[in-house]
């Protein structure tokens, strides 16, 4: 059974992805901040004969972050995939964002895909392959007023997996980015269902994006997906 990490699992894309990828053999470890909704997803991913491990933390501690991965590779020998989905937003004219905000939000979008995909590269190195992926934006390859700082953490999150492609292919780890444009979650300030988000892609699309590039043959790897709802303009 193969193992996967999914970052920001508790609710959206990164918990669907996590009932996808677990209804489809592979075992989840789940990673969010929140305990009571991690939880909540292993109980009904084990009652649908699946298999899962909620780990509630903060990507963002290094040392929290190293520990929790020695300890995944010393119970279950390999983690195969990495799915770095973890991330918010942060919507301001550049002048009215604070240090603060900047270095929170860099932290999440930014630190945590690294210190999550630094961590296990070593093991994957030793395991002979691995695939790591990124769940960044279409914002990753444009800009917009008032995304300044969003629109520069995925920036610098789509620069360094790109880098990461060409250090680790020698390596045979894949390094795959899906690019999605809006999608029917709680991050555009709605609750998932509602009515303006209703041609938005569905959390689903990208879960099936995510298994289409994971599961592709060994000698393929998709390095880059764009996803968008056929209703936005790009």
């Amino acid at each position: 059974m193969k193992t996967a990490i999914i970052t920001g699992a508790s609710r959206g894309i990164g918990r669907t992805l996590a009932l996808r990828m677990a209804a489809t053999g592979y075992r989840v470890i789940n990673i969010a901040r929140n305990a009571d909704d991690l939880a909540q997803l292993e109980d009904e991913i084990q009652v649908a004969g699946g298999q899962a491990e909620s780990l509630p933390m903060d990507i963002t501690d290094e040392e929290k972050v190293k520990q929790s991965v020695a300890d995944i590779i010393g119970r279950y020998g390999q983690v195969e995939v990495l799915v770095n989905n973890a991330g918010f937003g942060i919507f301001k004219q550049a002048a009215e964002i604070n240090g603060e905000e900047w270095s929170r939000l860099m932290e999440v979008n930014v630190k945590g895909t690294f210190l999550l995909t630094s961590a296990l590269i070593p093991h994957m190195q030793s395991a002979g392959g691995g695939h790591i992926i990124g769940i960044a934006s279409d914002i990753s390859k444009r800009t917009f007023p008032g995304g300044s700082l969003y629109c520069a953490s995925k920036y610098a999150q789509d620069a360094f997996l790109s880098a990461l492609r060409k250090e680790v292919r020698k390596d045979n780890i894949k390094v795959s980015v899906i690019y999605p444009g809006l999608v029917d979650t709680h991050f555009h300030g709605a609750t998932e269902g509602a009515e303006r988000q209703a041609e938005y892609l569905k959390p689903v699309d990208i879960a099936n994006a995510v298994l289409y590039i994971a599961d592709a043959p060994a000698h393929v790897v998709v390095d880059e997906l764009m996803i968008h709802p056929i209703s936005q303009e790009y």
